[in-house]
């Protein structure tokens, strides 16, 4: 009996996509953030404008499948979120910041959905590095329940898995102009309106 459970959790551990994200960030001194909040090209362009903020990538985690593509994460059926993974300088940015960002930027009441979007993809989670933002995140997030009271926060607040970069298209998407060439501004503290079209 031992022996089967071992190898049973031997199984588990053979699959990329449920461990733990041991990429490491493009410069000494940076840290990774992770962040689901619906459709991950807003949340990106939202945080591109974070002075400190010094590299985002959108991508898929949380899942069980490993090397998942956009048109696999459409289907519901890999359980992973839309993320964005967020490389900042803790010396200009706290995480405290990005935490704030995170939840003035969707609804954390609506469970699987954003506005029109509708699907596991689309749901509402902070994946942290270290204990350190496994406890700023708890406290955002008792603290965000507190402001809004009449409806529970869906949010889940768990380690950050293997994160698998989306396809190029995806990249800066609002940036780059979207699916209508109309290029938003991702300069540090630009506070235009970001408009998300695909």
């Amino acid at each position: 009996m031992a022996s089967s459970e071992g190898e049973q959790g031997s199984k588990s551990r053979t699959n990329p996509a449920l461990d733990p994200d041991l990429d490491s960030p493009i410069e000494p001194g940076l840290e990774f953030a992770q962040f689901a909040a619906g459709c991950f090209w807003g949340v990106e362009l939202a945080y591109q404008r974070v002075e400190g903020v010094v590299k985002t990538e959108v991508g898929y985690s949380q899942g069980h499948l490993h090397n998942p593509n956009y048109k696999l994460v459409c289907t519901g059926t890999t359980g992973h979120a839309e993320v964005v993974r967020v490389q900042f300088d803790p010396t200009v940015c706290s995480y405290s910041t990005l935490l704030y960002l995170f939840w003035s930027r969707h609804d954390p009441t609506t469970l699987n959905r954003q506005g029109g979007d509708v699907g596991t993809q689309y749901r509402s989670g902070i994946y942290y590095y270290n204990e350190s933002q496994a406890r700023l995140a708890q406290e955002s997030l008792e603290q965000k329940q507190k402001e809004i009271m009449d409806k529970k926060i869906v949010t889940e607040i768990l380690p950050a898995k293997t994160f698998y970069r989306a396809e190029e298209y995806h990249q800066q998407y609002l940036e780059k102009g979207g699916g209508r060439g109309l290029k938003q501004c991702a300069a540090k503290g630009c506070n235009d309106p970001i408009r998300c079209y695909g």
